[in-house]
């Protein structure tokens, strides 16, 4: 081997290998799916898509649910077996179109809708205790004739008139620093909303009361109402509840149905027993679309207040976890829209909105599931009946309006241009003209080639 120039030998240098590292925790595929969906979840629009998309498959696996629980009570009655199915499908039509009108009006034209739709609500509801105008469905006087089998329950919109009034009242009090003081925390919103329970109570729908006494606690609670008012006005509540339930027997009978397994003397839980009967035997992913057997006479309701059981007998647990998760999604964006916002207005509303169809679909499934004594209550939009359908698509579009005005939203909106639209720059050239797409870096760059280059 040659040496050096200075005649040493060659040193021979060790080469150090790096040692092994460990896979960097942020490279873990568990971590980066869980970063991805944070980063997801914390979008601005993500309130808006859970909004809007979980109403849209509730209203759709709703209107497949009622024709499918319908068919044998239509044909009972010596109807065509898609006689409820054509009646739901006409409200969800209009109540989409409420949903569409609702979720593009301005806040202040919400508030201004506040009184008018009040006013019209307690008139209408005064109205069904006119002999000869209200008629009793079920025992309860609470519906008005609109003429051939068209009725309208005025019930239903009391819920929305005590969510935008309240929603109204309080944020005006809260505007002029009044809040702080339980007399206006209390007055005239306590009064109003038991006015109305008095009005829904003397058709004797307490499932209805129960909702909106719900509402009622919610706006209290979204106001900063101490404990001992909620106390008070709770302990009044619930004195007139344990009165009212106490000189009915139908409601006694109702209460000691919870967690029945028979149907006990005289069928008194009938309906509660076949209910769980249907959920059992719908097993993990059901008997089909279709295939109740719960349905052909032995359940009562089902297709309005129990059609949770006939989705659990047909789709399995698999479709009852599908629309609990999608009401979990709802609620969970409702709470999402009202602790993020700066208006007062809006912060109660969403709030109203978000207990009213939250507590009606617990209080609804919690029946079905012999947890809760059977109010009879529809479950929001998805079981059969327009009346209680055109509010409550009405109160979706209140949200997604709330949403879209999310200072983050806004700005995510305005980024968004029409596919096909054009857009006119200041000189009218054509580059001006040609549609405006910010996806990529290239398309950026490109975007600032003259008009005639390609």
């Amino acid at each position: 081997m040659p040496g050096s120039r200075t005649g040493r030998p060659p040193v021979q240098r060790t080469v150090r290998r790096p040692a092994a590292v460990s896979r960097p925790f942020r490279d873990n595929p568990v971590r980066r799916l869980h970063t991805r969906a944070q980063k997801a979840w914390d979008r601005p629009l993500t309130a808006y898509y859970l909004i809007f998309g979980g109403s849209l498959l509730i209203t759709v696996l709703g209107l497949v649910m009622v024709y499918s629980a319908s068919q044998i009570t239509a044909l009972q009655m010596s109807l065509p077996g898609s006689f409820f199915f054509r009646k739901q499908f006409l409200a969800a039509s209009i109540g989409a179109a409420l949903l569409l009108v609702a979720s593009r009006m301005p806040v202040k034209l919400h508030r201004g809708l506040a009184y008018p739709i009040l006013a019209g609500a307690v008139f209408m509801m005064a109205l069904v205790q006119v002999p000869g105008i209200g008629m009793s469905v079920n025992g309860n006087q609470n519906w008005i004739s609109l003429g051939g089998s068209f009725q309208i329950q005025p019930s239903e919109f009391g819920k929305l008139a005590l969510v935008l009034w309240g929603a109204d009242l309080l944020a005006r009090k809260q505007d002029k620093k009044l809040l702080a003081q339980w007399k206006h925390m209390l007055v005239p919103l306590v009064p109003v909303a038991f006015m109305l329970l008095g009005l829904i109570m003397l058709g004797g729908d307490m499932g209805t009361a129960i909702i909106l006494t719900a509402i009622l606690f919610g706006l209290l609670w979204l106001a900063g109402a101490p404990t001992r008012l909620f106390v008070g006005v709770l302990s009044i509540a619930a004195t007139l509840g344990v009165i009212l339930i106490k000189t009915s027997p139908n409601r006694m009978a109702r209460l000691q149905c919870i967690g029945a397994t028979d149907p006990g003397p005289g069928d008194a839980c009938w309906q509660a027993v076949h209910g769980i009967y249907a959920l059992a035997s719908g097993g993990i992913f059901g008997s089909g679309l279709g295939a109740s057997v719960e349905k052909w006479g032995q359940l009562p309701e089902a297709h309005t207040d129990f059609i949770f059981a006939v989705t659990g007998e047909e789709l399995g647990l698999a479709g009852t976890l599908s629309v609990l998760a999608l009401f979990a999604a709802l609620g969970y964006a409702g709470i999402r829209v009202a602790g993020r916002t700066e208006d007062p207005f809006v912060r109660y509303a969403a709030g109203g909105v978000t207990t009213w169809i939250t507590a009606q679909a617990v209080i609804n499934i919690g029946a079905v599931l012999g947890l809760l004594p059977i109010a009879g209550v529809p479950l929001p939009l998805f079981s059969y009946g327009g009346s209680a359908l055109l509010p409550t698509m009405f109160a979706i579009g209140l949200l997604i309006a709330f949403a879209r005005d999310e200072p983050g939203a806004r700005a995510a909106l305005a980024m968004r241009h029409p596919r096909f639209g054009r857009k006119l720059g200041a000189g009218g050239s054509a580059f001006d003209r040609r549609p405006r797409r910010w996806n990529t870096m290239r398309r950026r760059a490109s975007a600032a080639r003259p008009s005639g280059e390609r």
